[in-house]
């Protein structure tokens, strides 16, 4: 049988949860789901509190009012996806920082012939 709360994470959630920490950060922090926490805290007895950190908005790209850039910060499926949202170039998708890295010039015609 797994034992899923050790007393490592069991001193973890206490922790966690008197900092005010969302039920899913915890879980994510400790490695088990939210339910899981959820659970935990009232069979431990834990005392309901408000919750003091709340996690960023999502910005998906039709929250947008006029022309940001549209480089992706992490991944899709993580709770703080994100946009740059700065300022692109003219003709652009992105700011100068990520059409940096977005674009790579090609090199000259002498050098691929060799």
């Amino acid at each position: 049988m797994d034992v899923t709360w050790t007393v490592e994470r069991i001193d973890e959630l206490t922790r966690l949860w008197d900092e005010g920490i969302t039920t899913a950060e915890i879980g994510r922090r400790i490695g088990v789901t939210k339910n899981a926490v959820i659970g935990k805290v009232h069979r431990l007895g834990l005392v309901p509190r408000v919750v003091t950190v709340k996690p960023a908005p999502r910005r998906f790209v039709f929250e947008f009012t006029g022309p940001v850039c549209m480089w992706p910060l992490g991944h899709p499926g993580d709770e703080d996806f994100h946009f740059c949202g700065g300022h692109p170039l003219p003709g652009k998708p992105y700011c100068a920082d990520h059409a940096a890295l977005a674009y790579i010039r090609p090199k000259d015609a002498k050098q691929n012939a060799a």
